[in-house]
């Protein structure tokens, strides 16, 4: 974290767009952490906070476009042939593929605020044949509020946001631990009900 701070003092509002669109294209770049870290420099008085909200909205618009022209041309099926990108891309399409189908455009929307979702839901979106305005309905609005909310938090916590997402980090792997284990019994309970 300390280094994407260190980049975004260096580069300012450039490093924030293309932080921001290679994020959104792969799952390797933390993207809330980036804009959180871009509000708090808009506290600090370090960006302008229209320019900011403009830079990072451009930033993870293109790469949402990009991801789902990848996946409209049939590119995506290319990652399987490197190994890196199958492990780390392409072997989470399937999934994303029954988001889609279970949740279908609105996937597009709310799949910014879903860590993991967001950076294939294009993708999949691409590969299903969904036509260009219909993919711009649904993904640029959830891309503004996105940022929006991102940039708010980091203005609006400041320098606390650190000390507030590692309790953030710890109460999220109890709810997944909890849920996981619900999950667990749920299964064990129909299984048992079946047999």
């Amino acid at each position: 974290m300390h280094q994407v701070d260190q980049f975004l003092a260096a580069y300012g509002y450039f490093a924030l767009f293309g932080l921001l669109m290679l994020g959104i294209v792969g799952p390797l770049i933390p993207d809330e952490t980036i804009l959180v870290l871009a509000g708090i420099a808009i506290h600090r008085g370090q960006m302008h906070p229209v320019a900011a909200l403009c830079v990072a909205t451009a930033g993870s618009l293109c790469g949402i476009t990009l991801s789902y022209l990848l996946g409209r041309t049939g590119v995506v099926y290319a990652l399987h042939k490197f190994p890196f990108l199958d492990r780390h891309v392409a072997s989470h399409l399937p999934e994303a593929h029954k988001w889609f189908d279970r949740f279908g455009k609105w996937t597009l929307f709310f799949g910014y605020f879903i860590a993991g979702v967001r950076h294939f839901t294009a993708l999949v979106a691409g590969t299903s044949g969904l036509d260009p305005k219909t993919f711009a309905m649904y993904a640029y609005p959830g891309g503004c509020i996105w940022v929006a909310c991102f940039l708010a938090m980091g203005y609006y916590l400041g320098e606390e946001w650190q000390s507030l997402a590692h309790n953030l980090d710890t109460a999220a792997i109890v709810v997944a631990a909890a849920v996981a284990i619900a999950a667990a019994a749920w299964w064990l309970w129909k299984r048992r009900h079946i047999n």
